[in-house]
């Protein structure tokens, strides 16, 4: 026995695995019979490690129960109970006098078979206060990533980083060897987190504090997919864990007391536990994982399952890549699929099919000939990751189904707060009312209260939340461009997207499917603001001041968008302005980049029109086309609404995404303004503008089309000036965008390997790898959505930014290369 204690937290509800653990904490799930917190304190016992401190929350009684003084293991067990969360930090303080000197944190719900003689002599050869064990995973997006030097000082932490923030693959296993002493940064009782708040504090003070990169096993059982894969780990021997089995020379690990009929296959590798009864030409395949006193019934067939205890599965069944609880019974002819969950002591009757995904909470029944295809409890299945960079889209009826709809509204609410009032919006198309229904009735279902605006726009579902002083709100449109592809955007209270934080909080309850429906009684009236299109108008007319003005300018206007909604809203906000407006691309016209450019170019031209005006079909975006018939858009009309910002609305802080062009900074410092960067997350944008200046004239020139209109009007009038002269105060950059396609398992090394496998001594790691040269700067930046790179460059000339264009996208395809071969 060495003199040192450990701690094991075990206070996880394990939300992410329900149904697995609506009845248990998460560290007592079975792992080839066992609990998931016996493989720990056993690899403690292993290892010396005799005095164990168990933190408990969530069910504890279940936990002591069952480990009692840890005397059947050869241990001592003293427990410590949460009558508040206290966070992982907080748990450990509150073990008070138990730790004295050195000691060990492991998580009670993970698998590892690590060698802690090895981590604690690294621990105390680098006389570290604070020693982290990590791990490399290939797609490190999912966990705490930690970035170490060469001597492995920690010298950096993202918290669940994104794609571009992806600097290193080693990840937070959540082992630690720590000194008592570092605990004193905090009270007991006070909650705090090991990763987000004690080791970062550590950092600044220059605390020694350290990586011990592992090599041995480890999983972290967060979710149904790693369970399932832990069992699989095992079987190939990937983790060093003694079964209460012996092997057989196939392959197959059998316990005692098992009855297993002559004419039963079994395939390699796969585990049969005491006392299971296989009955005559039943097929147990691959990677199966039979538990104690189950039965398998005649020609069942079994494979990449896990079966716990006491499971009776009948007569020609078909069981695939699930999960199936404890006491469930499985009657004739019933076909389970993949990815699916059968909770404890749940009913399946005959000649049901259970679809994939499908999740079945404790104690169900299951009638006759049903197809089950959504989950059993209230909602529908929901993926773990369903927002991509602007919130949630997908095909109506397939990725955006209507009990998708509501389950998300649901969650969304539970995620604000009990009794929310949420703004709901939407465009004009049928798929969008059908979402946006469907949503309204999810956020009903809880008692909050939904607030519609039909024939909306983003832009104006924005300012429907900041007008009803709503808790936060949705908008839905329905694309023409990417034919019936409907996108949901979440804004918070102050109508700006919500970040990833909470998203994450949003996909967490989605996924737990379990949400505290509201009595009848206590359902809300919806309420539909019928003329909401009209407030939106006027509030946009009253921010302009000199409208008599520009009234009797009639600026002629030629104005084009995919979308009825936004159309509609913009042609009578200039008409308002007193613009003579032709609308000549609504939904009827066939009209499709570039030809629109075109064809917009020539009516101005014949017209004599002022300006043209191309509006997204979000209502939040726009291009301009000059009267000399030159097309305003992406980075240049930034850079104008930058310019207007400045010059017309005195803005002294402005803030850009770290991709966009230094040309920005250059109008800032000629006009006395400030530059702020983020990352290009739309949130973190909006949030920083917003912050930095309140009402933000930049926000609105950027996220909102109609209102602009009328900025920009008013500022062309005030000057006497076109949007062509306005252009030539931009100066003069060259900036490529470009895209590289990859495989998803390559992205994170891809992006390690530029940034610390070459000699380049001016690189920026804030989002993504930003190389600083005598030629301009080069940024890769790996897409969150898709399994592609992009890259950024700009030049002092155009020639030098297509050099750095092509040498990033060289060496990206050196990389790829060398792996492949």
């Amino acid at each position: 026995m060495i003199d040192i204690k450990a701690v094991i937290m075990a206070g996880g509800k394990g939300t992410r695995l329900r149904p697995l653990t609506c009845g248990i904490p998460k560290p007592m799930v079975p792992i080839f019979d066992k609990p998931a917190m016996e493989y720990t304190i056993k690899l403690l016992k292993k290892n010396g490690i005799e005095s164990i401190g168990v933190t408990v929350a969530y069910l504890p009684q279940v936990i002591m129960d069952y480990f009692n003084d840890g005397a059947d293991y050869g241990v001592k067990l003293r427990y410590f109970i949460e009558d508040a969360p206290l966070g992982t930090g907080g748990s450990v303080r509150n073990t008070g006098d138990f730790l004295e000197n050195t000691f060990i944190v492991m998580s009670g719900d993970a698998l590892t078979d690590l060698n802690l003689h090895e981590a604690l002599e690294f621990h105390k050869n680098k006389k570290s206060k604070a020693t982290l064990v990590l791990k490399r995973e290939a797609v490190p997006i999912e966990y705490g990533v930690i970035i170490t030097d060469g001597d492995g000082s920690i010298v950096r932490f993202l918290e669940k980083p994104s794609w571009g923030e992806v600097f290193s693959d080693t990840v937070n296993t959540g082992i630690y060897i720590l000194e008592p002493e570092v605990l004193e940064y905090y009270k007991p009782g006070v909650n705090f987190d090991f990763s987000k708040d004690l080791f970062p504090k550590l950092l600044r003070d220059k605390v020694p504090i350290y990586g011990y990169i592992t090599e041995d096993y480890w999983c972290d059982i967060g979710d149904l997919s790693s369970y399932r894969q832990v069992h699989f780990d095992i079987l190939d021997k990937k983790a060093k864990v003694d079964l209460d089995a012996v092997e057989s020379p196939q392959g197959i690990w059998l316990s005692s007391g098992i009855n297993i009929s002559s004419s039963v296959r079994l395939a390699s590798p796969a585990y049969i536990g005491r006392d299971v009864a296989i009955e005559d030409n039943a097929l147990v395949d691959s990677y199966s994982v039979i538990s104690q006193n189950c039965r398998i019934g005649s020609k069942s067939r079994v494979k990449r399952s896990v079966v716990w205890k006491s499971v009776d599965i009948g007569e020609n069944c078909g069981i695939s890549g699930g999960v199936i609880c404890s006491g469930s019974s499985i009657k004739n002819n019933v076909k389970i699929f993949e990815n699916s969950v059968t909770g404890e002591n749940s009913i399946i009757l005959e000649n049901c099919i259970i679809k994939p995904d499908v999740r079945i909470w404790p104690g169900k029944k299951i009638y006759e000939n049903t197809i089950v295809n959504h989950n059993i409890i209230w909602g529908t299945k929901a993926t773990k990751n369903i927002f991509g960079s602007r919130g949630v889209s997908g095909i109506l009826n397939q990725e955006i189904s209507p009990e998708f709809c509501s389950s998300l509204g649901s969650a969304f609410a539970a995620a604000i707060g009990k009794n929310a009032t949420l703004v709901v919006g939407s465009d004009n198309s049928t798929q969008s009312y059908i979402a946006k229904s469907s949503f309204a009735a999810g956020v009903l279902s809880l008692g909050g209260q939904t607030i519609l605006l039909d024939n909306s726009i983003a832009p104006m579902s924005r300012f429907g939340v900041n007008y009803h002083r709503a808790n936060g709100g949705v908008h839905i449109h329905t694309s023409k461009a990417k034919p019936y592809k409907t996108y949901i955007e979440f804004f918070d209270e102050n109508g700006i997207n919500i970040g990833r934080s909470k998203e994450r909080g949003v996909e967490n309850l989605l996924n737990q499917d379990d949400y505290d429906r509201c009595k009848a009684e206590d359902v809300k009236t919806i309420m539909r603001m019928e003329n909401f299109q009209e407030i939106f108008i006027r509030q946009g007319v009253n921010l302009i001041q000199n409208i008599d003005e520009i009234r009797r300018r009639n600026y002629k206007i030629i104005l084009a968008s995919q979308s009825e909604s936004a159309s509609t809203i913009a042609y009578k906000y200039l008409q308002n302005l007193g613009c003579s407006v032709s609308l000549v691309w609504g939904d009827a016209d066939n009209i499709k980049e570039p030809g629109i450019y075109k064809h917009m170019a020539r009516l101005i031209l014949r017209k004599k029109a002022d300006l043209g005006v191309i509006i997204h079909e979000n209502g939040e975006n726009l291009m301009l086309i000059d009267k000399t018939g030159r097309v305003i858009k992406d980075e240049e009309y930034l850079l104008l609404a930058e310019l207007i910002a400045i010059k017309g609305y005195n803005a002294e802080n402005l803030v850009f995404p770290h991709a966009f062009p230094r040309a920005a900074e250059k109008i800032a410092e000629f006009n006395g303004a400030r530059i702020f960067r983020t990352s290009s997350s739309t949130a973190e944008i909006m949030r920083k503008m917003v912050e930095l200046q309140s009402p933000s004239v930049q926000f609105v020139l950027n996220h909102n089309s109609i209102w602009t209109l009328g900025y920009l009007l008013e500022y062309m009038n005030r000057e006497n000036i076109g949007v062509a002269e306005l252009m030539d105060e931009i100066p003069e950059y060259y900036y490529l965008k470009k895209e590289i396609s990859c495989d998803w398992k390559d992205k994170g090394r891809i992006i390690r390997e530029i940034a610390f496998g070459s000699n380049l001594e001016d690189i920026e790691l804030i989002e993504g790898v930003k190389i600083n040269d005598s030629r301009g700067w080069a940024l890769l930046l790996p897409d969150g959505e898709k399994p592609l790179f992009n890259i950024y460059t700009e030049g002092y000339t155009e020639e030098m930014a297509r050099e750095l264009s092509a040498d990033l996208s060289e060496k990206i395809a050196e990389l790829l290369k060398n792996q492949r071969g």
